[in-house]
């Protein structure tokens, strides 16, 4: 196997870029994989080595040949200038931000953000002097109006990953650099796979790699990307930081990114298939899911995105919570957790009325949000259908 340059790489398709990025058999003894590397203490041979830092390598915090090889592979996805890795998609998304802020700063906000990602800016950006403006998701190029003369970031996220806006992320970020303000986006949803980021315009672009990336429910992780503008800042913010990963958890993020391709496929055709049959449904009252027709965003979706993953949610028609109890705790496949992106599937209830500030979320029955997996799409179906039964049993009670 002849050794790949990054530009040949970058000439590949998709699934051939997953399989070989970050993949140097001639310098681990021929093996496949890259060898994990533990280790702390990096030694050199004299001190002049020490005091020129000679070493590819000067401490087990700021990288070891394991790491390296991960983000040469995510950097290969991104299509960006440099990646820098975090312990938990929060750190990823926190890492990120403090890149690009400082004290007087003004951030723009997705109102849809994830949860946690709320309480990071409430409780410690503001706590430093940012401030943090929430906006309707859907706002567009109209984002404009609400810039402020230090306004320094827009968070985006495409689509949000409980009630699914779509953002128009390229008119987002052509208002935003017209006034040299930086955007970041949370692209877990799509993957770069499904929506290259800088491609459309994002500076910089996060992944909770905990998901799709890893596709296994057994490491946290989370990745930042960035262009040639954010760089030498991410950089330098990560290193300040001390963030760091586990070498174990590098290496099974990176046997997971191998299956990606494939994996995402499965997941669309049997999200697809799932929110179409529950459109018909008389329990449902709608499906929130991109790759529908009867999505809002679904022209967007259509424009900017290569493909659909397995995460959606659904509004049911109004039935008392004793209903949705009953249809959720006895369903067989999917299982009652947070997260999502792996092999299993899983079913939360949520309420995002409580994480909105400046739009408001008034579904006309209970929502939940559902990922499907990669069991059989069939049992899948039956066993969603047995839940619903037991929800109309407990409605008429």
């Amino acid at each position: 196997m002849r050794k790949f340059s990054a530009e040949d790489i970058a000439n590949l398709n998709k699934d051939t870029r997953l399989s070989v990025a970050g993949r140097h058999p001639e310098e681990a003894f021929g093996f496949v994989n890259p060898p994990v590397y533990h280790g702390s203490t990096i030694l050199f041979p004299t001190i002049q080595d020490l005091a020129c830092r000679t070493n590819r390598y000067g401490y087990g915090r700021r990288g070891s040949p394991t790491t390296t090889a991960l983000q040469e592979a995510v950097c290969a996805m991104e299509g960006g200038e440099a990646v820098v890795l975090c312990p938990s998609g929060l750190s990823a998304v926190s890492t990120a931000l403090l890149s690009c802020l400082k004290a007087g700063d003004h951030l723009l906000m997705t109102d849809a953000a994830y949860d946690p990602i709320r309480t990071f800016c409430n409780n410690v950006l503001t706590r430093y002097g940012v401030e943090v403006t929430y906006y309707d998701p859907v706002v567009g190029a109209d984002i404009a109006s609400l810039f402020r003369p230090n306004t320094r970031a827009v968070f985006t996220e495409a689509p949000s990953s409980l009630t699914f806006e779509v953002q128009d992320i390229p008119a987002i970020a052509e208002a935003a650099h017209e006034r040299d303000i930086i955007v970041l986006m949370d692209n877990t949803w799509a993957t770069p796979l499904y929506f290259p980021a800088h491609a459309h315009g994002v500076d910089l672009t996060i992944s909770s790699a905990t998901k799709y990336l890893c596709g296994h429910s057994d490491v946290l992780f989370g990745t930042v990307s960035a262009n040639a503008r954010c760089r030498s800042a991410l950089l330098r913010t990560h290193g300040d930081l001390g963030m760091c990963v586990a070498p174990d958890d590098a290496y099974l993020l990176l046997r997971g990114i191998r299956t990606l391709g494939v994996r995402l496929d499965a997941h669309q055709r049997s999200a697809l298939e799932i929110a179409q049959w529950l459109e018909t449904r008389p329990e449902v009252s709608r499906v929130l899911y991109p790759a529908l027709e009867s999505h809002p965003g679904h022209a967007l979706w259509k424009r900017d995105f290569n493909g659909a993953t397995g995460l959606f949610s659904i509004v049911l028609k109004p039935v008392p919570q004793k209903a949705v109890a009953a249809f959720l705790d006895n369903l067989s496949l999917f299982g009652l957790g947070y997260s999502w992106g792996g092999y299993e599937s899983l079913a939360l209830p949520f309420d995002a009325a409580q994480f909105r500030s400046a739009t408001a979320w008034t579904p006309e029955g209970p929502t939940i949000r559902l990922h499907i997996g990669l069991e059989d799409v069939q049992d899948l179906k039956a066993d969603l259908e047995q839940g619903l039964e037991r929800l109309n049993a407990a409605a008429r009670e």
